[in-house]
Protein backbone atom coordinates (compact mmCIF):
# COMPACT_ATOMS: atom_id res chain seq x y z
CA UNK A 1 0.00 0.00 0.00
CA UNK A 2 1.73 3.27 -0.90
CA UNK A 3 0.48 6.91 -0.40
CA UNK A 4 -3.42 7.05 1.16
CA UNK A 5 -4.99 10.06 -0.55
CA UNK A 6 -6.90 12.58 1.18
CA UNK A 7 -10.07 11.47 -0.66
CA UNK A 8 -9.53 8.06 1.41
CA UNK A 9 -9.56 10.01 4.36
CA UNK A 10 -12.02 11.41 7.19
CA UNK A 11 -11.06 13.98 10.32
CA UNK A 12 -13.60 13.50 12.91
CA UNK A 13 -13.42 14.68 16.50
CA UNK A 14 -13.44 12.26 19.31
CA UNK A 15 -16.68 12.32 20.99
CA UNK A 16 -15.83 12.02 25.05
CA UNK A 17 -19.48 10.50 25.56
CA UNK A 18 -18.84 7.40 22.95
CA UNK A 19 -16.58 4.51 24.65
CA UNK A 20 -15.63 3.12 21.29
CA UNK A 21 -14.05 6.95 21.02
CA UNK A 22 -12.35 7.18 24.11
CA UNK A 23 -11.13 3.52 23.63
CA UNK A 24 -9.16 4.13 20.48
CA UNK A 25 -7.85 7.38 21.93
CA UNK A 26 -5.91 5.34 24.98
CA UNK A 27 -4.74 2.50 22.56
CA UNK A 28 -3.56 5.31 20.13
CA UNK A 29 -1.78 7.59 22.68
CA UNK A 30 -0.48 4.00 24.09
CA UNK A 31 1.24 3.18 20.91
CA UNK A 32 2.99 6.88 21.04
CA UNK A 33 4.03 6.02 24.18
CA UNK A 34 5.68 2.30 23.92
CA UNK A 35 7.45 3.67 20.42
CA UNK A 36 10.77 4.38 20.51
CA UNK A 37 10.51 7.96 20.13
CA UNK A 38 8.14 8.03 23.53
CA UNK A 39 9.91 5.77 25.53
CA UNK A 40 7.67 5.18 28.35
CA UNK A 41 5.29 2.31 29.61
CA UNK A 42 1.91 1.81 28.97
CA UNK A 43 -0.33 3.56 31.48
CA UNK A 44 -2.20 1.76 33.90
CA UNK A 45 -5.78 2.29 34.40
CA UNK A 46 -5.83 5.06 36.11
CA UNK A 47 -3.25 6.65 33.80
CA UNK A 48 -5.90 5.60 31.33
CA UNK A 49 -8.92 7.46 32.89
CA UNK A 50 -6.65 10.36 34.30
CA UNK A 51 -5.74 11.07 30.20
CA UNK A 52 -9.35 10.97 29.28
CA UNK A 53 -10.70 13.12 31.55
CA UNK A 54 -7.72 15.73 31.56
CA UNK A 55 -8.34 16.30 28.00
CA UNK A 56 -11.85 16.43 28.41
CA UNK A 57 -11.53 19.19 30.88
CA UNK A 58 -8.97 21.21 29.27
CA UNK A 59 -8.83 23.29 26.21
CA UNK A 60 -8.35 20.89 23.68
CA UNK A 61 -9.17 18.88 20.62
CA UNK A 62 -8.31 15.52 19.31
CA UNK A 63 -9.25 14.55 16.09
CA UNK A 64 -8.98 11.12 14.71
CA UNK A 65 -7.70 10.39 11.25
CA UNK A 66 -10.32 7.61 10.05
CA UNK A 67 -9.11 5.61 7.21
CA UNK A 68 -11.97 2.52 6.41
CA UNK A 69 -13.88 3.38 9.10
CA UNK A 70 -11.18 2.67 11.64
CA UNK A 71 -9.16 5.13 13.42
CA UNK A 72 -5.58 4.70 12.10
CA UNK A 73 -4.17 8.42 13.78
CA UNK A 74 -4.47 11.50 15.78
CA UNK A 75 -3.58 14.37 16.55
CA UNK A 76 -3.90 16.11 19.91
CA UNK A 77 -3.47 20.25 19.78
CA UNK A 78 -4.49 22.53 22.45
CA UNK A 79 -6.25 26.30 21.79
CA UNK A 80 -3.75 29.03 23.77
CA UNK A 81 -3.62 33.00 23.21
CA UNK A 82 -1.04 34.81 22.29
CA UNK A 83 -0.73 38.39 24.36
CA UNK A 84 1.88 39.34 21.90
CA UNK A 85 -0.48 39.32 18.90
CA UNK A 86 -3.96 39.38 21.09
CA UNK A 87 -5.45 36.51 19.33
CA UNK A 88 -5.39 32.71 20.08
CA UNK A 89 -3.49 29.94 18.78
CA UNK A 90 -3.13 26.01 18.54
CA UNK A 91 -0.06 24.15 20.01
CA UNK A 92 0.42 20.62 18.79
CA UNK A 93 1.07 17.69 21.26
CA UNK A 94 0.69 14.42 19.44
CA UNK A 95 0.72 13.28 16.03
CA UNK A 96 0.27 9.67 15.98
CA UNK A 97 -0.13 7.10 13.05
CA UNK A 98 -0.13 3.20 13.76
CA UNK A 99 2.62 1.92 12.61
CA UNK A 100 1.45 -0.30 10.17
CA UNK A 101 0.16 3.10 8.45
CA UNK A 102 3.13 5.16 8.85
CA UNK A 103 4.87 6.53 5.61
CA UNK A 104 1.61 6.71 3.80
CA UNK A 105 1.14 10.44 4.18
CA UNK A 106 -1.21 10.33 7.35
CA UNK A 107 0.85 12.43 9.34
CA UNK A 108 1.01 15.10 6.67
CA UNK A 109 -2.88 15.24 6.20
CA UNK A 110 -3.30 15.21 9.96
CA UNK A 111 -1.11 18.19 10.00
CA UNK A 112 -2.43 20.09 7.08
CA UNK A 113 -6.10 19.48 8.95
CA UNK A 114 -4.65 21.31 12.22
CA UNK A 115 -3.31 23.97 9.86
CA UNK A 116 -6.63 24.61 8.17
CA UNK A 117 -8.72 24.60 11.54
CA UNK A 118 -6.29 27.28 12.84
CA UNK A 119 -7.05 29.06 9.98
CA UNK A 120 -10.84 29.00 10.31
CA UNK A 121 -10.65 29.52 13.78
CA UNK A 122 -8.49 33.04 12.87
CA UNK A 123 -5.46 32.20 14.72
CA UNK A 124 -2.15 33.46 14.51
CA UNK A 125 0.01 30.43 14.60
CA UNK A 126 0.37 26.64 14.79
CA UNK A 127 3.01 25.86 17.50
CA UNK A 128 4.64 22.22 18.09
CA UNK A 129 7.34 20.83 19.42
CA UNK A 130 9.29 18.26 17.98
CA UNK A 131 12.23 15.61 19.64
CA UNK A 132 15.98 16.88 18.12
CA UNK A 133 16.65 12.90 16.94
CA UNK A 134 12.85 12.49 15.35
CA UNK A 135 14.20 13.38 11.62
CA UNK A 136 10.65 12.00 10.10
CA UNK A 137 9.06 14.57 12.55
CA UNK A 138 11.07 17.45 11.72
CA UNK A 139 10.81 16.81 7.83
CA UNK A 140 7.09 16.98 7.57
CA UNK A 141 6.90 19.93 9.91
CA UNK A 142 9.36 21.76 7.93
CA UNK A 143 7.56 20.38 4.31
CA UNK A 144 4.69 22.60 6.29
CA UNK A 145 6.63 25.81 7.11
CA UNK A 146 7.77 25.29 10.43
CA UNK A 147 10.90 26.47 11.88
CA UNK A 148 13.04 27.31 14.59
CA UNK A 149 12.81 30.66 16.18
CA UNK A 150 14.75 34.22 15.83
CA UNK A 151 16.29 34.14 18.73
CA UNK A 152 16.59 30.62 18.93
CA UNK A 153 13.77 29.32 21.73
CA UNK A 154 14.19 26.39 23.83
CA UNK A 155 11.64 23.95 25.58
CA UNK A 156 12.97 23.14 28.64
CA UNK A 157 11.51 21.03 31.65
CA UNK A 158 11.64 20.94 34.66
CA UNK A 159 10.42 17.57 36.19
CA UNK A 160 8.53 17.57 39.81
CA UNK A 161 7.96 13.35 40.33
Amino acid sequence: MGKISVNEVEFEYCDFNNPDHLTRLVELIEVYLTDPMGQAAPLNKIQQLRLVDGLNKNFRFVLFCMYKDEAVGLVTFFENFSTFKARPYLNVHDVIVEPKYRGKGLGKLLLEQVIEIAKERKCCKVTLEVRDDNYTAQTLYIDHGFADTKPKMYFWTKFLE
